[in-house]
């Protein structure tokens, strides 16, 4: 079997790695240690890449999950920041819900945390965090809805009830 190089292409994996990662944990620092920590293992275990398993995207994602784990497995780091560049104009009102989606995600179990940060953060189909996270593709999209309602819940118990009429969905 030929074996393919999976780094052969490294800046989307990157840029990919580094979202999910910062999706996780939090844009900065530890983010970027993470990212480093998941391509130096990657480099040292490029052996291990097979294709017929995945993508690179998908192997690489799998090693950043395991090297988030070491890194909070023995201290209590906040998670759950977006990475993203606010429109100048409306700075204050970005800030405000980078910092209230933060919390909110913060606040969900790891498994919905990945769930929601593999989808957004790295950007991946159903399909893909599926086979990931070695589940179908419909009990992967049935987790990301669920939650994906529990973030809903957790917002809407910060914002408050609603005092308009408009409907939730």
């Amino acid at each position: 079997m030929s074996r393919r190089d999976p780094l052969a292409n490294p800046e989307p994996l990157i840029r990919r790695v580094y979202a999910y990662v910062a999706y996780r944990v939090g844009d900065g620092p530890d983010a970027e240690d993470i990212t480093s920590a998941t391509f130096e293992r990657a480099l040292r275990g490029q052996e291990t890449y097979d294709p017929t398993k995945g993508t690179p995207l998908a192997w690489l994602l799998g090693i950043a999950r395991r090297a988030i784990s070491d890194l909070t497995s023995g201290r209590d780091i906040p998670t759950g920041s977006i990475p993203d560049t606010p429109d100048a104009a409306n700075l204050e009102d970005d800030a405000v819900r980078h910092v209230t989606l933060s919390t909110a995600l913060a606040q969900l179990d790891p498994h919905d945390q990945d769930i929601i940060a593999l989808r957004y953060g790295a950007d991946l189909t159903a399909r893909r965090i599926g086979e990931i996270l070695g589940m179908t593709t419909n009990a992967t999209e049935v987790a990301l809805h669920r939650a994906l309602a529990r973030l809903r819940a957790i917002l809407t118990a910060q914002d408050g009830p609603r005092t308009d009429n408009r409907p939730d969905h």
